[in-house]
């Protein structure tokens, strides 16, 4: 019989144990993908918020929530990643960084919930101008959402900010 090595009334994770724990924490990698899923997504939200001549608090608050919404963060990485998110799109020479990620790790649902994200922003201060429809269009030919898909987008966001807008 092996010697007990671990103190007396302590457990000592057996390998499967540990090979289990280590299956159920992502990896680094796995991490810094997310990270970067996270940083690409909110980039093209700020590239849509800064589409037009000028940012409205409506476009902020639509901005806010769809991170929020999608990625689940508090109020401290929230406002970490909008920060760098807004370094990385001011720098980046265009969307490719940002659309290759999109398009490598998220599945056609997630991109169009995007599109929809994209959409709130670019409704939320009532208008759409000439630049974001062109930046709409662009994004949704980088991100392969087709028409039909980029029009149901649009009209899912629509009415979410009507129904958000009417009184409870």
């Amino acid at each position: 019989m092996l010697p007990d090595i671990a103190a007396p009334g302590t457990h000592m994770p057996s390998f499967i144990e540990s090979f289990f724990d280590a299956l159920r924490q992502p990896a680094p990698e796995e991490r810094q993908s997310e990270a970067g899923l996270r940083l690409a997504t909110a980039a093209l939200l700020i590239e849509m918020m800064r589409a037009d001549a000028h940012t409205t608090d409506t476009e902020e608050t639509e901005l806010r929530g769809a991170l929020r919404q999608e990625f689940d963060l508090d109020d401290q990485a929230l406002e970490s990643l909008i920060a760098q998110a807004r370094t990385e799109a001011r720098d980046a020479p265009g969307y490719y960084a940002f659309t290759h990620r999109i398009n490598a790790a998220f599945s056609l649902a997630q991109k169009l919930r995007l599109m929809e994200y994209l959409w709130r922003v670019a409704l939320s201060d009532g208008h759409v101008a000439p630049h974001e429809n062109h930046l709409m269009r662009k994004l949704a030919d980088l991100i392969h959402i087709g028409h039909g898909d980029y029009h149901a987008a649009k009209a899912r966001a629509r009415h979410y900010l009507e129904t958000k807008q009417q009184p409870a």
